[in-house]
Formats: structure tokens, C-alpha cells, sequence
């Protein structure tokens, strides 16, 4: 199920559609579909959401799933398959509180204007024993400077600065991993297999295109960033 939505993006959409299309496109969504799984292997009976773009890797768990749904920006929905029109208004996601078992970001916090409101409602829709997945374009990786494919465009982001901005919107980070060791240019698709069990096992994994890292609410450091504190009054008897 595809559902538009406006997560305080910016204005600009760079091709994810065409570029998921391309042969190229396949590639990398084979590369990073894979970690994905050995991240995630089953998700069964569980309600999970992708925010960003993620109508490319929603199916690693559709069939598992009891709802598997890709939240993208509106002029992204339109070219995907149809759905539930509906649009978030003042970056609120529309859902309930604790509605989703697993959340993943992809091709969303590097490109929202706002990551603090983002992940604040990221927190509020995700159950208390919920896991969120981001991935972001990695700051020392080739794919974070490369304007052709989608990743090279917003802020890029070091596994350390990832860790730490959850962390300070109330995230608890488990694991981190890498993805996309190839690249980002034509004459290295077929050996992208390759690259990838190189980059693993060898110096290059710092210098992956993208970060990878799960994180769960961290339910013990207190409300979100950015949530209104109710205070208690005190009324004389």
C-alpha cells in the first residue's frame, strides 16, 4: 500500500522512480535489499511502514507482514501505485500513537528540512518494543556526492552522526552496518557482488555509501524532543 505524504521535505525530488527503473537503480536495490533481510529476516504479524521512498524493498516483507506501508512525498506517491490519498499536514505522520512494529527510513532523513520534527513523530507512531531502521547516504562514502543517483543529494551523514542524533531524540541504537561498497558509476555494476564481499571484509567498510543503523525507543530518557511537558497544579482545598 502507497500513501502520499508530505514528511517537511525539501522541495526538490531527485528521480527515485526513474532511477529505481534504470539498471543501476536495480543493482542498488539488490545490494541494499540484502542487508535489509539479514537485518530483518521475517517480519511476520508485524505492522511496518517505510518513510522516505521505500516502494523498492517494502516487498522483502509484504508477504509476512499483517500491513506493510510506503509513506512517500506526494510527487513521489503519484508515480507509484495507487493508494489511500492522504497527506500530513505540519509533518505530523497520519497515524495513531504505537501503530507501527517496525519504521524505515530510507531516502528520508537526508532529505528532510526538519529531522528533529521527523523523528520526533518517527518515536510517537513506533510501539514501545518497536525497531526503526535508518538509512542515509554515508558522509565519507562516494554515493553521498554522486548528484546522479538519488543518494548524492540532502545531508549526508557519518554511522556516529546517525548514532548520536538518535540518541538525542530518544533512540536507543542496537546495530550498524553498511551497504553499497561499489561506485557509484556504470562500469562497476557487474562487479558489484564483488565490491560488496570486499568492502566488508576490509578497510573500505568506513567508506560505504550508505549507513545503516536500528535503533528502539529508549522508553527510560523521558518524552521526545520537542514534546509539550504537562506540569501538575497545584489547587489550595
Amino acid at each position: 500500500m502507497y500513501l502520499p505524504y508530505i514528511p517537511c521535505m525539501s522541495g526538490e525530488v531527485h528521480g527515485f522512480t526513474t532511477f529505481y527503473a534504470s539498471s543501476a537503480g536495480a543493482v542498488t536495490a539488490r545490494l541494499v535489499s540484502q542487508r535489509l533481510r539479514a537485518l530483518w529476516p521475517s517480519l511476520r504479524g508485524q505492522a511496518v511502514i517505510g518513510i522516505g521512498y521505500a516502494a523498492p524493498y517494502l516487498d522483502l516483507w509484504s508477504a509476512d507482514a499483517t500491513r506493510a506501508i510506503a509513506l512517500s512525498s506526494a510527487p513521489v506517491a503519484r508515480q507509484a501505485a495507487a493508494g489511500a490519498a492522504v497527506v500530513g499536514q505540519d509533518s505530523a505522520l497520519p497515524f495513531s500513537d504505537l501503530s507501527f512494529d517496525r519504521i524505515l527510513l530510507i531516502h528520508a532523513l537526508e532529505n528532510t528540512e526538519n529531522a528533529r520534527r521527523l523523528l520526533r513523530d518517527v518515536w510517537r507512531v513506533l510501539k514501545d518494543d518497536g525497531r526503526l531502521l535508518v538509512v542515509a547516504p554515508n558522509r565519507r562514502g562516494l554515493w553521498a556526492h554522486a548528484e546522479h543517483t538519488p543518494f548524492g543529494h540532502g545531508q549526508p551523514y557519518s554511522p556516529g552522526q546517525v548514532t548520536r542524533l538518535l540518541e538525542r531524540h530518544l533512540f536507543r541504537v542496537e546495530r550498524r552496518d553498511s551497504a553499497l561498497y561499489m561506485p557509484p558509476y556504470a562500469p562497476f555494476l557487474r562487479a558489484a557482488g564483488a565490491w560488496e564481499a570486499a568492502g566488508r571484509a576490509t578497510w573500505l567498510a568506513r567508506h560505504a555509501g550508505l549507513a545503516m543503523v536500528e535503533a528502539r525507543k529508549d522508553l527510560l530518557a523521558g518524552s521526545p524532543a520537542g514534546q509539550v511537558a504537562v506540569g501538575r497544579q497545584v489547587v489550595p482545598a
